[in-house]
């Protein structure tokens, strides 16, 4: 994505970000009840996000190389909250605070345009998802996810995948295969 792009270079420009981390795999970036107000790059590895229900855990997305992740709702809020963001294999990122990233989005009307497309863009994914969960077969939600993310399928197991899709890894290897 492009605006990715032009946020990444205007964060690398002005020297912004806070550091670098790395995390093992099934470490946790972030769990439930706590606060993380950071914005984070992964420079490789994946993650996920999940949250745990009252008898499973539901995944909900995941990050991997050249993508930012954040706890969205902690972020903005600046509360805590009821996600998981896990690694899935080791992963580097570089940490940039709210602060920082706020500052530099204020700085120039290009910024804030392109957070807000980027903003928009993840609540059409995240209603596009919904819709498909709710609405779709498994075959459907399995075609329209891997036309969207082809990536996806390269980079994260199939267990997490089918947790996503809503379905079990039987069925996702099943439709897979036909």
């Amino acid at each position: 994505m492009k605006e990715t792009q032009l946020l990444i270079e205007a964060i690398e420009t002005n020297n912004l970000w806070e550091k670098e981390i790395e995390i093992s795999r099934n470490e946790y970036l972030k769990v439930k009840g706590s606060i993380d107000t950071n914005l984070y790059f992964i420079i490789n590895g994946s993650l996920r996000i999940y949250l745990i229900g009252e008898y499973e855990e539901r995944t909900i997305r995941f990050g991997y190389q050249n993508n930012f992740i954040v706890s969205l709702d902690s972020f903005i809020s600046e509360k805590p909250s009821d996600f998981y963001i896990q690694a899935i294999k080791k992963t580097n990122l570089k940490v940039i605070t709210k602060k920082r990233f706020k500052d530099l989005i204020n700085s120039n009307p290009e910024f804030q345009n392109v957070w807000t497309k980027i903003l928009e863009q993840l609540i059409l994914q995240q209603l596009e998802r919904e819709k498909d969960i709710l609405t779709s077969s498994p075959i459907e939600r399995y075609k329209r996810v891997f036309k969207r993310s082809p990536q996806l399928f390269q980079e994260i197991p199939n267990k997490y995948i089918a947790d996503y899709l809503r379905m079990t890894p039987e069925t996702l290897s099943r439709i897979k295969k036909s």
